[in-house]
């Protein structure tokens, strides 16, 4: 296993693959010095081909297995010298359904991460729809003269969501302690909820304050809750499962803006109803549908694997076989993953600890940059259009066909990079995309053709996200539970503060073609670059020193 990971230079060292005890073993954490011997245990299954040599072409050859097969891949456990460092907690919510000679087959491990698709996947899907639900709309508003009506230009509308951003940044880590000490099953309903209500009270802003102070509360209330989700599934899935689900995750966002797109066309032409505009209207509907997902999602989100059975289903959703599949198939894949059970809170020291984990910061400062050169024209797509000559429905309405282009190049980015296995090089891709759409965006005019202006924009909006990569990088990187709920947090507050300081971009002395601010963005692009060359460079390096 160590040879596979050493061969990837975009990999940090996980502690699954340490050759010795971890540094930080204690008496107090790994209490379960010894595994119970059986009798006779089974042999473990044929190891999966190492395709990492292989010419890039042939990487995308799909690996057949026999669904008889004994699925159970070699890991710590198998080691009795390095077992009893990795044994999980007395405590953990799963200990009863670790067992270290258990073995299962392909086809019953692929069963089972099917069903958790369909039980879990599913409804985190449905979940980060709303969020961006509530967290979007406001794009929509816009072209309905929410501005306007307000009396807000476009300073007041860029400092709004500075501020929504920094509270969303500032409410990250928060949340995730906050996650960690009650659950993400209880906290993330609760956030849903809170924000949902507060969301739908948009119908009666009056002016300028309202307008901030809500965009301020609603960014306390949804920071966190990426963070949160990506810790909660990394309890369900191995770490060459979760980019996929992550990338899926993200395809909600991009789902989002088509039905909201939609969604939109209709509840603005409710202007007029009992005398209100329709971004109004728009504001509250909206709202209340997403308080209806969080109420549901109170009783949907189990705590663990093993803890699916409540009074309301009092039978669960997995079987005990299944439930010992899904335990020990995660824990081999990450040991780490016992070290702490679900509703352990994080001590100012473990959290110190994470923190200074450096080999995580180069994944932080790519969060911090990655995003600018795409998120100012994303953001302006719609008053873009306006600005065009398009009317109300027709913006929404192209703003449809990038972003199902962006879907697609966010599920072929993300797949691709599992599959050849580096994750530096790959992701560059969305800054080599949008390098050339931005140099082209300086030489239009009011003389273009506004279907030519259309197709740029629309194709710099539909750019590959290599969100999915960079979130799954982080989490593969961490480790432990502990710098995992860290890492999340930290790589998220990156990009939130990213798009604090991308909302300050384009100006309004600067409007309609922005010029200056696209100049930024290419240079911002270009940077972006570099820094994965460098990204590569340090992992390779560290790889290095760790071989040696």
């Amino acid at each position: 296993m160590s040879s596979k990971v050493a061969s990837d230079p975009a990999h940090h060292l996980e502690s699954s693959f340490v050759a010795k005890p971890p540094s930080d073993v204690s008496d107090e954490k790994y209490v379960n010095e010894k595994t119970t011997k059986a009798p006779y245990i089974a042999p473990l299954g044929a190891p999966l081909e190492d395709k990492t040599n292989l010419p890039f072409w042939k990487r995308f050859r799909r690996t057949k297995v026999d669904p008889d097969a004994i699925a159970t891949q070699e890991s710590v456990y198998d080691d009795p010298t390095l077992a009893k460092y990795y044994q999980p907690r007395s405590d953990w919510e799963n200990i009863h359904r670790f067992d270290p000679a258990a073995r299962w087959t392909w086809g019953e491990e692929k069963a089972v991460v099917r069903k958790v698709d369909w039980r879990i996947m599913a409804w985190i899907f449905i979940m980060f729809f709303s969020l961006d639900l509530d967290r979007s709309n406001l794009s929509q508003a816009n072209t309905d003269n929410f501005l306007p009506d307000l009396g807000l230009n476009t300073n007041d509308y860029n400092l709004g969501n500075a501020l929504f951003r920094g509270s969303f940044l500032i409410a990250e880590l928060p949340s995730q302690l906050i996650s960690k000490r009650l659950g993400p099953d209880r906290w993330i309903p609760i956030q849903m909820c809170a924000w949902s209500i507060l969301a739908a009270s948009q119908f009666w802003l009056t002016g300028k304050t309202s307008f901030l102070l809500c965009r301020v509360f609603l960014g306390f209330l949804q920071g966190g809750f990426i963070p949160d989700v990506i810790l909660y599934l990394s309890y369900f899935y191995t770490k060459y499962e979760l980019p996929l689900r992550l990338a899926i995750f993200w395809v909600s966002n991009h789902f989002c803006d088509i039905v909201s797109s939609f969604l939109a066309t209709g509840l603005l032409k409710m202007r007029g109803v009992a005398g209100k505009e329709g971004w109004r209207w728009l504001f509250l509907i909206e709202g209340i549908f997403t308080l209806i997902i969080g109420i549901i999602t109170f009783f949907l989100l189990p705590a663990s694997p093993t803890q699916t059975k409540t009074y309301y289903r009092p039978h669960g959703w997995f079987t005990e076989r299944e439930e010992i599949i899904m335990v020990n198939r995660i824990i081999r894949d990450d040991p780490g993953k016992g070290g702490m059970h679900n509703r352990q809170a994080l001590s100012p020291r473990m959290l110190w600890k994470s923190f200074t984990d450096w080999d995580l910061w180069p994944i932080y400062l790519i969060g911090l940059t990655n995003q600018m050169p795409i998120e100012p024209p994303q953001t302006y797509l719609t008053l873009t259009l306006r600005n065009l000559g398009f009317d109300t429905t027709e913006s929404n309405l192209l703003a449809v066909p990038p972003v199902v282009l962006g879907i697609f190049n966010l599920l072929l980015l993300t797949i691709i990079s599992e599959v050849i296995h580096n994750r530096s090089f790959v992701a560059m891709i969305q800054n080599v995309w949008a390098l050339p759409l931005l140099v082209a965006l300086l030489f239009f005019s009011k003389e273009s053709n506004q279907w030519a202006q259309y197709a740029v924009s629309a194709l710099l909006v539909a750019f590959p996200l290599a969100h999915a990569i960079h979130a799954s990088w982080a989490s593969r990187n961490a480790g432990s539970v502990r710098t995992r709920t860290v890492a999340t947090a930290g790589y998220n507050m990156m990009v939130q503060l990213s798009r604090i300081i991308s909302a300050q971009i384009y100006r309004d002395d600067d409007k309609p073609y922005y010029y200056r601010g696209n100049r930024v963005l290419i240079g911002i692009a270009v940077w972006n670059i570099a820094l994965y060359f460098f990204t590569y460079a340090y992992y390779r390096w560290r790889n290095h020193q760790r071989d040696k």
